[in-house]
């Protein structure tokens, strides 16, 4: 149980009728409402699955709440960050889920840092909380939550969703208890990790992941049940079904007696030389190369056909990335490309980077189109449709 002193906290009357479905619970009552007011938990990152976290932690009356997140609202956010609203848009995250908070219980005390967590930030922003909910949705970010709450001592509720499928678990209940690194000793290399930007997800998911976050929070403070520590918790929606996997330390796990460079240890660094070696050109640049000599250009799209369905670039060739990586569709694009040059684009950069890897290694050069479709809509064309 969290060493919480509840000696001098005392609930408003106002408090009282709020949680009156609290207190009438034999495993809640008075003392664990209390400890809920007590208690603080910084929430790092308010997307997906921060938004449900954070909703239901005010509900439920913690006391103090952090967030960390430095991002503005996009549209693309609201199919599934609940916590920030239309009228949100181009705002700041943090300044959105505050608002939202106070109006849920406006005796939270809530805590904003607008920053990125880094290894020179993340032990002192984080060392005033009782827990650490991981509401990010990168590996870098992961292992920096991770590693600080172990150094710390502070109990990390994660949460991870992608497409249709999510996972939960607690880590560092204890000083004894499995951590992050016992689930990804390595983490998987950088290539093969596909954000939701690209990969999606259904705007429901992030809800249910968030939300068992949230309830193994409330547990360990109120000190009742018992907690996904040890358990790793799988979902797949489209089956509708939950399975479980059991957790142990490992003997070989390293110790955690500092903070470390996040995006070196999870291979963005290896990366870096190789997509720095792919020549690439703004999409400013490229249109007024489309309109000088057009003719012996061709436009590599790798984007997914359900992306191409809601925006293309008008003339170019759609060919996926995994395509392209397997070999696949490498005579084709031999055939396409007689008497051309190649440029290639896909949503942000990242895709035709790696694609551009892949055919130089097949003997085929080319230029990334930097900022991908989504620049093009912003810069070039408007009437290209965003997502």
């Amino acid at each position: 149980m969290l060493p919480l002193d509840i000696s001098a906290v005392e609930l408003l009357p106002d408090e009282i009728a709020r949680f009156s479905r609290h207190l009438t619970l034999p495993e809640v009552g008075l003392v664990g409402q209390k400890r809920l007011k007590a208690a603080s938990v910084l929430c790092v990152g308010v997307g997906g699955l921060g938004s449900p976290m954070l909703l239901y932690l005010a509900a439920a009356g913690v006391g103090r709440l952090g967030i960390v997140d430095f991002d503005v609202v996009d549209h693309s956010n609201l199919q599934r960050q609940v916590i920030h609203g239309t009228s949100w848009l181009g705002k700041p995250k943090i300044e959105s889920a505050k608002a939202r908070i106070h109006e849920i219980n406006p005796h939270c005390q809530v805590d904003l840092y607008e920053i990125a967590l880094t290894s020179e930030n993340a032990l002192e922003i984080i060392r005033p909380y009782d827990i650490v909910c991981d509401g990010t949705d990168n590996f870098p970010t992961r292992y920096l939550v991770n590693d600080a709450c172990v150094i710390l001592g502070k109990p990390n509720i994660y949460g991870a969703v992608f497409r249709f499928e999510g996972q939960a678990s607690v880590f560092n209940l204890t000083r004894d208890s499995p951590n992050y690194r016992d689930l990804f000793p390595e983490p998987p290399p950088a290539e093969m990790v596909p954000s939701c930007a690209e990969g999606g997800v259904v705007g429901v998911l992030p809800g249910i992941i968030g939300l068992i976050q949230a309830i193994e929070t409330v547990k360990i403070i109120i000190g009742v049940g018992t907690s996904l520590s040890g358990r790793l918790l799988l979902f797949d929606a489209l089956k509708m079904g939950f399975r479980e996997l059991k957790l142990r330390t490992s003997p070989e796990r390293p110790v955690i007696d500092r903070l470390i460079d996040y995006q070196d240890f999870c291979g963005m660094g290896d990366i870096a030389p190789e997509a720095g070696a792919v020549a690439s050109i703004t999409v400013s640049e490229f249109k007024a190369l489309l309109d000088s000599a057009a003719d012996d250009i061709l436009l590599l799209d790798v984007r997914t056909p359900k992306e191409a369905e809601i925006a293309t670039i008008a003339g170019s060739v759609l060919i996926p990335l995994d395509q392209i990586e397997s070999g696949s569709a490498l005579e084709q694009l031999r055939h396409l490309l007689k008497g051309k040059r190649l440029y290639v684009h896909c949503k942000l950069g990242g895709r035709s980077a790696k694609a551009l890897i892949a055919l130089k290694r097949a003997g085929i050069e080319g230029i990334n189109v930097a900022g991908g479709i989504d620049a093009w809509s912003q810069e070039v064309d408007p009437s290209v449709q965003r997502y």
